[in-house]
């Protein structure tokens, strides 16, 4: 079985914890990242914006290999606290298609809720995370980072007419 676990900042150890869980034997494990394609842009715009005609070093690819740096070691560290052998990958573009695109080879696809997890509900995945969920083309294990909020987080139904 082909498991793959997308690794994100905030909410890695929750996806390596639940594949350490749900699937300690065999599986070919792979540790996915993925950065926006258009780092380098927004860091160059932001500043132009801001900063009024740009002239000067532009730090969009400062801003990219820093990126890069700290996903890299962010991967190196779900990889370490995995603790066995697994794949381990990069990707860049947008965000969302990415991941839904490498799930295209994978049996499963481990990942996290990333909105508002302080109740139940759709507002706890972010825009990519729903993306990702409504779009795999494979079997889907979402996580909860963190303790799960109890049944009383559920919003009272709407008034009868």
């Amino acid at each position: 079985m082909k498991v793959l676990v997308w690794i994100a900042e905030a909410t890695w150890p929750a996806c390596v914890d639940a594949v350490n869980e749900l699937f300690a034997g065999q599986e070919e494990v792979t540790l996915l990242a993925a950065l926006p394609g258009d780092l380098a842009a927004q860091a160059t715009g932001a500043r132009t914006g801001l900063w009024g005609r740009g002239s000067g070093r532009d730090p969009g690819v400062q801003v990219t290999e820093l990126a890069r740096e700290s996903t890299r070691a962010m991967l190196a560290a779900a990889a370490a606290r995995l603790g066995r052998e697994a794949a381990v990958v990069l990707r860049e573009g947008r965000v969302e298609r990415e991941v839904t695109a490498a799930a295209a080879g994978a049996d499963v696809l481990v990942l996290a809720r990333d909105g508002d997890v302080s109740r139940l509900g759709p507002h706890s995945l972010d825009r990519h995370t729903r993306f990702v969920v409504d779009h795999a083309p494979c079997r889907v294990v979402l996580v909860w980072p963190g303790r799960v909020p109890g049944l009383a987080s559920i919003p009272p139904p709407p008034p009868e007419h």
